[in-house]
């Protein structure tokens, strides 16, 4: 069975990915017919800086109710707390329809904020829902298909709202007489509301809330919890760095897209809000074909490779921007830049799912969705400072290719081994097909020794490229100790032993790399099989995973015995070579 028919075989998921539709449908709707307003009213500096502000309403409920939405979402079941807040939005939605109708802009400006509230309580247990009802072996293509789905609700209603602002304006210029002339669009948003509460009463419970939870109310106005919360995103390496890597695309991409209307106006002469939503409509193409790409690649493992290539070419897109002038080139390198973010972030959502605790993934994912929203609310900040200074749209978005710039080199430095997997992939690919199973079975965190057959000499890099945590390979000296290896393997902090008594210094380090909550690799074997079949165990190998009291997952390779880079005959391989790709 295919990874997508699997998807769509779990019950619920269908009634899921429709209230996710349909939620960022609305999200998106309100905020559209509020930025057209301001594009049709404002130009210039003025316009980036209502714009700037638009978007900082929206985020600042997921920074002042981090902790709560966290709570609730662990300490109620998650599909009930999607249809509470899915309930809300219907009388939410009625008043934001009245708004349009008085024309009143700024009290339809302030319920942008309240909007946003529905959304911070909601999207934890969205994002919380995907690992419960998908699985760890399904994450990283549910992840990929949730995004798709979102970014195909943002071309949807950028376009249809768009499309339905643009028929209903007429000749109105004012503030209030464009509300009036569009209040009919507030009907869709209710009316998506509705639809959004009925469909979320088809999402079933996988799992049920911790009714042990409880929160202290003078702990939360402390900011304990918050300090907690985020104590538990920085004390796990791949957490904090994933959340740090979509901070950083979510906040470049808010000052984009407000400085991108002036921009067209400044370059191409274009005052169309559809053209304008358009050309952003056609980026999130880019990045459901980028979004769907890392979930294709991540069927039955979570590709981190992609990462650091998905960075370099962000930088790139974003320093061309200002160079292009035709709405055509702009259309098709925000197209580029869009897939590029997609195969960015759909590898990191599924990361923090993976490497969060069950008991802990509503609080870590709303403490993801507040680093989120403090950064973009930062540079957003910074966008209205500097429209007030009078600075353009070329300088500012230069500047996004800058900041850009370091966070993938930043990308590069911490995270060499996804480089490595990246690298990895493309040669693997080229006559390997890998299939992971059981990715359920290795801890999210804290340390953990991976036992397993060695059958060929590239064994590491299949294991490099199926397990989703940053693995340390123990490795015979005789290899490591050669001048043209040892560099790198000192880069990927390789863990040398020997046959002697010597290596209980080895064995030392491993039960210390163990205790620091580290993955470790070791084929127990000590050498790679000459006939296939598995091999006695070298004495002492379990005894780190004793030490350190921690669990041993056993894993087993098939499908490199008989390749090129396995101990076989030439006669042998010349008899097994015959197919162009090897499952493995």
């Amino acid at each position: 069975m295919s990874a997508g028919r699997r998807l769509l075989g779990i019950r619920g998921f269908l009634p899921y990915l429709t209230v996710v539709l349909v939620n960022a449908m609305i999200d998106l709707g309100h905020k559209i017919v509020i930025q057209n307003t301001v594009f049709k009213v404002y130009d210039g500096s003025t316009q980036i800086g209502l714009t700037a502000l638009v978007n900082a309403c929206i985020l600042l409920p997921f920074i002042m109710f981090f902790t709560p939405a966290g709570f609730l979402a662990d300490r109620f079941s998650k599909h009930l707390v999607m249809r509470w807040t899915a309930f809300f939005a219907v009388p939410l939605t009625a008043l934001i329809y009245g708004s349009y109708l008085l024309g009143w802009f700024e009290a339809a400006f302030a319920l942008t904020l309240i909007l946003a509230a529905q959304s911070a309580f909601y999207s934890p247990a969205k994002y919380g829902y995907i690992k419960e009802m998908a699985g760890k072996d399904n994450l990283g293509m549910a992840n990929g298909v949730v995004q798709a789905v979102t970014i195909v609700a943002i071309l949807l209603g950028g376009v249809l709202f768009s499309v339905v602002f643009e028929a209903l304006i007429g000749e109105a210029t004012t503030k209030t007489d464009i509300l009036q002339a569009i209040a009919p669009s507030g009907l869709l948003l209710f009316a998506g509301a509705v639809a959004q509460t009925l469909v979320a009463l088809r999402i079933p419970q996988y799992k049920a809330g911790d009714a042990t939870l409880r929160l202290d109310r003078t702990a939360y106005v402390r900011g304990e919890y918050l300090k907690k919360n985020l104590k538990n995103i920085w004390n796990n390496q791949t957490i904090r760095l994933s959340v740090l890597g979509l901070s950083l695309f979510w906040a470049v991409n808010q000052v984009l897209f407000a400085a991108f209307g002036a921009h067209l106006k400044e370059s191409a002469g274009v005052t169309s809000t559809v053209i304008a939503q358009g050309l952003l409509a056609i980026g999130g193409v880019g990045i459901i074909i980028g979004s769907v790409t890392a979930g294709r690649l991540s069927r039955t493992y979570i590709e981190t490779g992609v990462i650091p290539l998905a960075a370099v070419g962000m930088t790139a897109c974003l320093a061309l921007i200002p160079a292009m002038h035709d709405t055509v080139a702009l259309g098709l390198l925000l197209t580029v830049y869009g897939f590029f973010g997609g195969l960015f972030v759909v590898p990191l959502n599924a990361l923090i799912q993976f490497n969060a605790e069950d008991s802990d993934l509503g609080t870590i994912l709303a403490g993801n969705n507040f680093m989120q929203n403090v950064a973009m609310l930062a540079f957003l900040c910074g966008t209205v400072l500097a429209s007030l200074t009078g600075l353009a749209s070329v300088p500012i978005i230069l500047t996004l290719a800058c900041i850009m710039g370091v966070g993938t080199f930043h990308t590069l430095r911490h995270l060499p081994q996804s480089l490595m997997r990246f690298l990895l992939r493309v040669v693997f690919a080229q006559h390997y097909r890998l299939t992971v199973s059981g990715l359920q079975n290795i801890p999210s965190k804290g340390g953990v020794l991976l036992l397993g057959n060695h059958t060929s000499w590239i064994d590491w890099a299949v294991l490099h490229l199926a397990v989703p945590r940053p693995v340390r390979f123990v490795m015979t000296r005789r290899y490591y100790d050669r001048w043209y290896l040892r560099w790198f393997l000192d880069l990927y902090r390789v863990i040398p032993i020997t046959s002697s008594a010597a290596s209980k210094s080895a064995l030392r380090t491993i039960t210390e790399t163990l205790k620091a909550g580290e993955c470790v690799v070791l084929f127990p074997e000590g050498a790679i099989s000459r006939n296939g079949q598995l091999g006695p165990f070298r004495r002492g190998y379990a005894i780190p995973a004793t030490q350190a009291d921690c669990p041993i997952v056993p894993f087993y390779l098939r499908g490199l015995w008989g390749s090129r880079w396995s101990a076989v005959s030439r006669h042998f391989r010349r008899n097994t070579d015959g197919a162009l790709t090897r499952d493995v």
